[in-house]
C-alpha cells in the first residue's frame, strides 16, 4: 500500500504537553510490553508495517514537525513538507505529486490518505487494505472509510449511505455501500437522527488512484508538477479535500468500519488511552479518574483530586477538570516551544532572558544520543557557550577536533564552524546562547565527512 499520513496540529488542545513542534501524535503515552513507551506516530507506523510490510509511507506535514518524525521513525519514511498551511486538498495534492515524482510511484497505483492521530487497532489496517483493493479493482473513483458512530457527536461530519430497506430507512446490510450524501458537523439532535438512519462518521480516510487526484490538481491548479506546487504553495486556495473532491464526485463507495477508532484530541480522550495514571516525577493519593504527567525535575503531588488532568512541562502547568478541558485551546497563546525532539536527541529550554541592550540570553539542556551528532554549522548573530555535564565525545571547531568529557567547555563565536558528536553514551550539554537574534533560523548547515570522526 501507498499510505499518506496527514500530520498536523498546533498542539494547543493538549497544552502544555504538546506545542506546534511536539503535537499530540508525538507524545509517548502508550506503554509497550517491555515497559517502554511509544507515541501515536510510532504506534500507527508499527502497526501498519506489521500488517502490510511492503507499504510505502509518506507524511504530509509542516517543516516544524520534520525533526520529530525523523527522531521517532528514522529515515525510512517519506516526508512531503508543506511550506505553509493551505488545508487538506493542497496538502494531499502536494504529497501525491511527491509520490509520483520523488518516489516514482506509478499513476495507476492506489493511494490511501488518513490522519495519523487516531487511536485504532489492527482491524483498522486490515480495512485500509480492503480500501486499497477496492480502488485497485477500479470499482469506484474514490473509496472512503466511514466510522460506525458510538455516540451523537458534533465534532464530525457524517456520511449517508445510499442503500435503503423496505421501510425506506438507510441500512448497512453490507460492509460496502454507495454514498448518497454528506452532512456537515450537525447539532447533537441532528446527529442522533443521522445515526438512527445508519449514517457514519467521516473520519477523513480516503483512497484513490494517483492519476485521479493529480488530474484533479491539473484542472484546479493548472499543473500537478511537484516543484511548481511546492514553490507556489502559498498561492494555492485553502480548500479541504471534502469540498474540492469528495462532495463533487458522484461515484464514491464507503466501507463501514465498526472497530475501535478514537480521536485523541482533548485531555479527556487522551487520558482514556493512557496506560498509567502517573508519568514522571509525581505522586497521587486519594484521587479518582485523575491523570498526572510531570516532565519537570521538581516533584508534583496531587491529593484528593477527582476527574482531573494535571500536567507540568517546560511549556507550562495545567490543572483542569477533564470535561472542561475541551475549552483549553482558546486560552493558549503562541509561544516559543520549550522542548523539541531532534534526530540527534532533544533539547529543553531552561531560561530565556531579554535585555534592554539587545544582548539576550537563552539557556538550553541538550542531550546528544550515543553515536549521534548535530550538523556542522555556523551562526551569524549569536555566540554559544557549551559546558559538558555528562558523557564524552568530539567537538569540532573550525575543522579542528577536540575530545570532550564531563567538565569540558567550548566557546563558539559568531561565524565559527562547529559541531559535536557523542561517544558511546549520551552526551549532556548546557548551552548558553548570547546575542540579539536567538532563533532556530540563525543556522547555516555545512557539508562534513562524519565517517572520518572516530569517538
Amino acid at each position: 500500500m501507498n499510505v499518506i499520513f496527514l500530520s498536523g496540529g498546533s498542539g494547543k488542545r493538549l497544552w502544555p504537553l504538546s506545542n506546534e513542534v511536539r503535537s499530540k501524535q508525538f507524545l509517548k503515552i502508550f506503554k509497550l510490553p517491555d515497559g517502554s513507551y511509544e507515541s501515536m506516530v510510532q504506534r500507527m507506523y508499527r502497526m501498519l508495517i506489521s500488517i502490510s510490510p511492503e507499504s510505502s509511507v509518506t507524511f504530509a506535514t509542516s517543516e516544524n514537525q520534520v525533526s520529530s518524525i525523523r527522531a521517532q521513525l528514522g529515515e525510512d519514511v517519506g516526508i512531503s513538507v508543506e511550506p505553509c498551511r493551505r488545508d487538506t486538498f493542497p496538502a494531499i495534492v502536494l504529497a501525491s505529486a511527491y509520490l509520483h515524482e520523488m518516489k516514482n510511484i506509478n499513476l495507476d497505483e492506489p493511494v490511501i490518505v488518513c490522519p495519523v492521530d487516531a487511536f485504532v487497532e489492527d482491524d483498522y489496517f486490515q480495512a485500509l487494505k480492503q480500501l486499497d483493493k477496492m480502488v485497485k479493482n477500479g470499482s469506484r473513483h474514490i473509496a472512503l472509510m466511514g466510522i460506525e458512530p458510538t455516540y451523537p457527536s458534533e465534532k464530525y461530519g457524517y456520511i449517508i449511505p445510499e442503500k435503503k430497506d423496505e421501510l425506506g430507512h438507510i441500512a448497512l446490510s453490507d460492509k460496502i455501500e454507495r454514498v448518497a450524501s454528506f452532512k456537515e458537523k450537525p447539532s447533537t439532535e441532528q446527529a442522533k437522527a443521522y445515526i438512527d438512519q445508519g449514517a457514519l462518521w467521516n473520519g477523513g480516510i480516503f483512497a484513490f488512484k494517483l492519476s485521479y487526484i493529480l488530474n484533479k490538481a491539473q484542472k484546479l491548479f493548472g499543473t500537478c508538477n511537484y516543484r511548481w506546487l511546492f514553490e507556489k504553495y502559498e498561492t494555492l486556495p485553502k480548500i479541504s479535500f471534502d469540498y474540492a473532491v469528495v462532495e463533487n464526485e458522484s461515484d464514491i463507495a464507503v466501507l463501514c468500519f465498526s472497530g475501535q477508532w478514537k480521536d485523541i484530541g482533548t485531555w479527556n480522550t487522551m487520558t482514556e488511552a493512557m496506560s498509567d495514571l502517573v508519568s514522571g516525577n509525581a505522586l497521587i493519593d486519594n484521587c479518582s479518574n485523575t491523570h498526572v504527567i510531570n516532565e519537570l525535575q521538581i516533584p508534583l503531588i496531587a491529593l484528593g483530586c477527582h476527574n482531573m488532568a494535571i500536567a507540568a512541562t517546560p511549556d507550562g502547568i495545567l490543572v483542569t477538570d477533564k470535561e472542561v478541558s475541551t475549552k483549553l485551546k482558546s486560552y493558549v497563546t503562541d509561544a516559543r516551544p520549550m522542548y523539541e525532539e531532534r534526530p540527534w536527541g532533544d533539547y529543553q529550554v531552561l531560561d530565556y532572558r531579554r535585555s534592554d541592550d539587545g544582548q539576550n540570553s537563552l539557556t538550553k539542556h541538550l542531550v546528544i544520543k550515543a553515536g549521534k551528532h548535530i550538523s556542522y554549522q555556523i551562526h551569524r548573530y549569536r555566540s554559544e557557550y557549551w559546558t559538558i555535564t555528562d558523557g564524552e565525545g568530539i567537538v569540532i571547531l573550525d575543522g579542528v577536533e577536540y575530545e570532550i568529557s564531563r567538565g569540558s567547555t567550548a566557546y563558539i563565536k559568531p561565524g565559527m564552524k562547529h559541531a559535536v558528536k557523542a561517544g558511546k553514551i549520551d552526551l549532556h550539554i548546557i548551552e548558553v546562547q548570547m546575542g540579539n537574534e536567538l532563533t532556530e533560523e540563525d543556522i547555516e548547515r555545512l557539508d562534513f565527512d562524519w565517517d572520518s570522526v572516530m569517538v
